[in-house]
């Protein structure tokens, strides 16, 4: 199904935001729990699982709870623009991420 300019743009302001890049940067080769992404930002866990929130809404990450915990993973169904624009993401550079 083609999406709207309104659909591309949201994905597009989704994107904009370079904590929710470095977020995706963490999370695009595997699966990650909030509790290991936290330590990588000067944000507290409540403001990252709100950008986590806003990426799961959008349609670009998956949750899967297990027990208390909650992975996220990308959606394997991206539209090619948003692949694209992750695979010009940089390499993460701290050891616990990517």
């Amino acid at each position: 199904m083609e999406k709207t300019f309104d659909e591309i743009a949201a994905s597009l302001k989704l994107l904009s935001d370079p904590t929710r890049l470095k977020i995706l940067s963490c999370i695009q080769n595997e699966e990650r729990c909030v509790c290991e992404i936290t330590p990588l930002f000067e944000l507290s866990q409540p403001a990252i699982s709100q950008q986590l929130k806003k990426l799961k809404d959008g349609g670009i990450l998956l949750e899967r709870k297990e027990g208390t915990w909650v992975y996220y993973r990308l959606a394997p169904d991206l539209d090619k623009y948003i692949v694209d624009i992750l695979s010009l993401l940089p390499k993460n550079k701290q050891s616990n991420c990517c």
